[in-house]
């Protein structure tokens, strides 16, 4: 079974979830021929799930679920806040059906400590992630933890980070979730890392390096794909590309140059290229 293609909620709504802005993401999601929607879960996890669940059954959409931590539960610093709202957003997965978690859950986006990160809050990554991965995995959902550009957070940048601290863990339900966004800033190519996380890869945001349309900047896609190709990739490839155009998005995300492209002519033109890429590479 091949690759399955997805938009995150932010290729059609900024990252505040309401019941109306879901369903409008589902509606969209389905319209312009995408198989998945990747639902970033609120902080407050004021989610409808059951509701929700329905929606995505009439639209025939699966879903996969992600979580951004914030300062108030970055994890060296406030463990027991992360701990609690990372199973909160476990259990709200469930109750969805989906069965992989991913997202920042290393620490709080933009929190810095003034320095790199030290042993001992390494320890306490380890410790969080151990006991969040036996809550996921008595639910059967993967946890795959992303990592994100320098100057967002210094925790986990690369997928080396968060491969070398999965390891620690010895938890067998705990993987990498990537971003060729971020990768694009920290990583020495595509490929390698692809190669590197193998079967530890379970997600992947598909992004160029100026949140516009995917084949239009400095990824270099055929590393990637080819990556992709020879670790037998078979999890979905996430569209998340931004569009000032959708109101709220631009302030939210940091996009202060005007969008080339309206939100559909970014998901069309984006699906067909993912499409293209995917073929070519056999996945």
């Amino acid at each position: 079974m091949g690759v399955k293609f997805g938009a995150s909620i932010l290729s059609w709504i900024p990252p505040l979830w309401t019941a109306e802005g879901g369903l409008y993401a589902i509606e969209k999601t389905a319209a312009a021929g995408f198989d998945v929607l990747e639902i970033l879960l609120p902080r407050a996890m004021d989610i409808d799930t059951r509701t929700v669940k329905a929606q995505l059954k009439q639209h025939g959409i699966e879903a996969i679920c992600s979580l951004n931590l914030s300062a108030a539960h970055h994890i060296p610093f406030r463990p027991k806040e992360a701990t609690s709202l990372i199973k909160t957003a476990l259990d709200k997965t469930a109750e969805l059906e989906v069965n992989l978690l991913g997202g920042v859950l290393h620490g709080g986006i933009g929190v810095f400590s003034g320095h790199a990160l030290t042993p001992q809050e390494e320890d306490i990554v380890c410790e969080v992630w151990t006991d969040v991965a036996h809550h996921a995995a008595k639910l059967g959902i993967d946890i795959a933890v992303e990592p994100i550009n320098r100057y967002e957070s210094y925790v986990c940048t690369t997928a080396a980070d968060v491969l070398r601290l999965a390891e620690r863990t010895g938890v067998a339900n705990l993987g990498v979730h990537l971003d060729t966004f971020h990768m694009n800033i920290e990583e020495s190519n595509f490929y390698d890392p692809v190669i590197s996380a193998g079967s530890k890869l379970k997600h992947l945001h598909m992004t160029e390096s100026d949140r516009g349309m995917l084949g239009e900047g400095n990824v270099h896609w055929d590393d990637l794909f080819r990556g992709l190709a020879d670790i037998n990739y078979s999890g979905a490839l996430v569209l998340e590309n931004f569009s000032s155009l959708v109101p709220g998005m631009a302030e939210a995300v940091s996009l202060w140059h005007p969008s080339k492209y309206d939100a559909d002519a970014l998901a069309k033109g984006s699906l067909e290229f993912m499409k293209v890429k995917a073929a070519e590479y056999g996945l």
